[in-house]
């Protein structure tokens, strides 16, 4: 490379940096638009939109046919975002938090009230007219045309005219399509139920035969009436005829919101504010600064020029996570900056492999440029491997998980990418210019050191042990806790549920100060951990805690009668249900379980030897494990970010350990007269400064996030903690091991 281009590279890519950082900071225009403060907000970093709604009729519902709704309405409540939560509120009520909106009058309008919806064919089965058109008289007395039914629903049902009800819709999608002429249509698209499949055949065939058409009735009026042009037994179903893609959207949506068991009415709504707060917040954002200048400077430190090529390329990393958020319209959560953080470890640990092997390369005394060429070309394999392995998790999340965890996986796989780009791209290209422009000297890049191979495999039984004893220890702890609370862990609202209680102040409490001065008081009367939540516009505040008894809410009603003078009227409590509902835990059960076999079946292919993968997956396994014996021990609160945490814990896990897979397969080639155990013990040396480096520049990042953040945010970050310290030690200590043991007692047979 000549020198002169190699001045524009550096040049290109410091404008780059300057460029996506400067809309970073201050956006495309002078509204900020595009800029990190225009980020979306999950409900927990900045609020939403609360939405109260209650059971039609004098009975109370069953808990089957809340569940059942409450399930329904998370599927489409996730179309406005992924960390939207649907919860019971007492026994009739449903609520609803959709985070990073804030006009509770749009969402109302485009959500729909939710209530009973029916198909009904234009005559009874005794020939009867069961609805007609004409002029029907709306509620401020003016006349409009339309359909307008004869008879009572009730009527209908007993009758048979009623074949199709919402419940028997399994999807209702508007789209744009084509006719037969190449004219543009708008239609709303219809899936039904497997059991709905044969109610739908039978009432087209009805229509069909006698030519009619099959109302659609929803919350007191026909909003659609198609004519049914074939027999539909298939399950599927177009309704054609709107004007426009709004017009079929909106009748998609009257359709999917009418798919419920029970009828809702609104109860009120209202816009919440964030559950972590400002300072949250500023706290995060202030300490993943600090631990990423931490990081940087010891990049620099130990590796040099590289170091300073890695540090450039965090940056650039960072700013086209923040950029690319925006671009994506992604909404961040605390989940979500849990994936950030993996994928700086990983942006880390690729040029961590990079530089390692340059050095490698150095001590064999080749020339530094083409160290760095073998530096790059060698650590490939590992980088590609270790970023798809875990890439592949992400989007398998991504497509099976609840709205939690796919808000994890889009940033660990936005994450993933760029990881990968400004380590091969990015930092390719700078290392190669600095060199162009003189700097050349094999002491600005480091010598790596011959190290005698250490005998790990020696210690494999004691590391066993250890980590055995820690995982029965575990369960023995869980057991315990069980016996004595009930409960193995020490589960948060988000899995138990709790008590909801909203106070109308007579002044306004942000979160901060509500927090600071309200929060002891409830926690002495009550002994549970507290969340808060503020309404805007309002000085009312609501408190989540554990299930409360008569006893202690009548005492939290005395307190907050003596110490802030409300009026008891103003107090109300609630029992809310948990966020995570049964079916979001299954969900993200299988969603991992299909991930974990997804991440077998390409170590499988890549390294042509299923040990490979059964050692990772037990070292995976035992990580998870380990850190749930921590959650257990330590009593840290099981919350929402359990899952993220975990599951960073897998992602962080399986790339380590692939690394040194990765090392193993290429010294069976290179060290052919080599027996296996000294192939292992080699390759988990040679590779071990690299597991301690990446580690720690992870462990960094997260300390400061532990030691300057918020409680919850702490909960999170501990455990985080413990689970890279867990990582590095099995990816080292046991990964190899469990290998080598699977390798020497199922041997691949040899070939004739």
């Amino acid at each position: 490379m000549k020198k002169n281009k190699a001045i524009a590279i550096i040049l290109c890519i410091l404008l780059l940096l300057v460029g996506v950082a400067y809309i970073d900071f201050f956006g495309l225009d002078a509204a900020g638009t595009g800029s990190a403060s225009d980020i979306n907000l999950g409900l927990d970093l900045a609020g939403g939109v609360s939405i109260t709604y209650q059971v039609v009729g004098e009975e109370a519902p069953s808990a089957t046919d809340m569940s059942d709704t409450i399930a329904k309405l998370q599927k489409r409540v996730i179309n406005y975002s992924t960390e939207a939560i649907v919860y019971q509120e007492g026994l009739d009520r449903i609520n609803i938090e959709i985070p990073g909106v804030s006009d509770a009058n749009a969402i109302l309008q485009e959500l729909g009230r939710p209530g009973a919806l029916y198909f009904i064919n234009q005559t009874s089965p005794d020939g009867a007219l069961n609805y007609e058109y004409g002029y029907i008289t709306e509620a401020d007395g003016t006349m409009t045309a339309g359909y307008s039914l004869t008879k009572t629903i009730d009527e209908l049902l007993a009758e048979g005219s009623i074949l199709v009800q919402g419940t028997d819709i399994a999807d209702a999608r508007g789209v744009t399509t084509k006719d037969t002429m190449n004219n543009v249509e708008y239609v709303v698209d219809l899936t039904m139920t497997d059991e709905g499949k044969s109610k739908f055949a039978e009432a087209t065939r009805r229509a069909y035969t006698k030519g009619e058409t099959l109302a659609i009735y929803y919350d007191g009026r026909i909003v659609s009436a198609p004519n049914v042009k074939a027999i539909l037994s298939d399950g599927k179903a177009q309704i054609s005829g709107q004007k426009s893609f709004e017009e079929a959207d909106n009748l998609a949506s009257t359709i999917r919101i009418g798919g419920l068991k029970l009828e809702l009415e609104e109860l009120h709504s209202k816009v919440v504010g964030a559950q972590l707060g400002v300072d949250a917040i500023n706290t995060s954002l202030k300490a993943g600064a600090i631990g990423l200048v931490i990081v940087m400077i010891f990049m620099i430190v130990v590796y040099l020029i590289p170091g300073l090529v890695s540090a450039i390329a965090l940056l650039c990393y960072t700013a086209l996570v923040v950029l690319l958020l925006n671009g994506f319209d992604m909404t961040l959560t605390l989940s979500g900056i849990a994936g950030i953080i993996l994928s700086i470890g990983m942006a880390v640990d690729a040029n961590v492999i990079i530089f390692a092997r340059i050095r490698e390369e150095l001590a064999t005394g080749t020339t530094v440029r083409n160290a760095i060429k073998l530096g790059f070309d060698k650590a490939l394999s590992a980088i590609v491997d270790g970023n798809i392995t875990t890439l592949i998790a992400a989007v398998v999340l991504l497509a099976l998980g609840p709205g939690s965890v796919k808000g994890f996986a889009q940033t660990l796989a936005l994450g993933i990418v760029l990881s990968m780009f400004t380590a091969l791209v990015i930092s390719r290209y700078l290392l190669y210019a600095l060199y162009a422009v003189g700097l050349k000297s094999e002491k600005l890049y480091g010598i790596g050191k011959d190290r005698k191979a250490i005998n790990f495999l020696s210690k494999k039984g004691i590391c066993f042990t250890i980590s055995l004893a820690l995982i029965v220890a575990g369960f023995v702890v869980m057991g315990v806790s069980k016996a004595k609370t009930g409960d193995a862990l020490n589960f948060s609202l988000e899995f138990k549920g709790g008590t909801a209680t909203t106070v109308n102040f007579n002044q306004a409490y942000d979160l901060e100060k509500a927090t600071a001065e309200v929060v002891p008081s409830i926690e002495k009367v009550t002994g549970c951990a507290v969340q808060v939540q503020t309404v805007q516009d309002s000085n009312e505040v609501i408190f989540k805690t554990s299930s409360l008894n008569v006893e202690k809410r009548e005492a939290l009603n005395e307190m907050f009668k003596n110490e802030f003078g409300i009026d008891e009227s103003k107090i109300t409590s609630e029992t809310i249900s948990s966020t995570i509902s049964d079916e979001m835990k299954s969900d993200t059960i299988i969603a991992v379980a299909v991930a974990i076999v997804c991440m077998l079946i390409y170590i499988r292919i890549r390294f042509s030897d299923i040990r490979f993968g059964l050692s990772s997956i037990i070292a995976l396994v035992h990580d998870v494990l380990v850190v749930l014996a921590f959650y257990a021990a330590a009593r840290v609160t099981v919350s929402n970010t359990f899952v993220a945490c975990m599951l960073t814990i897998v992602g962080y896990s399986i790339n380590a350990t692939i690394v040194i897979f990765d090392r193993i397969r290429e010294n069976m080639s290179l060290m052919p007269k080599s027996d296996l155990k000294e192939i292992v013990n080699t390759s988990i040396t040679q590779t071990m400064s690299r597991s301690v480096f990446t580690s720690l520049t992870t462990f960094i990042m997260v300390a400061v996030l532990y030691i300057l953040g918020v409680t919850s945010i702490r909960d999170f970050a501990l455990p985080l903690m413990v689970g890279i310290v867990c990582g590095t030690y099995s990816s080292i200590c046991l990964a190899g091991s469990l290998w080598y043991v699977l390798r020497t007692k199922f041997a691949p047979k040899k070939q004739a």
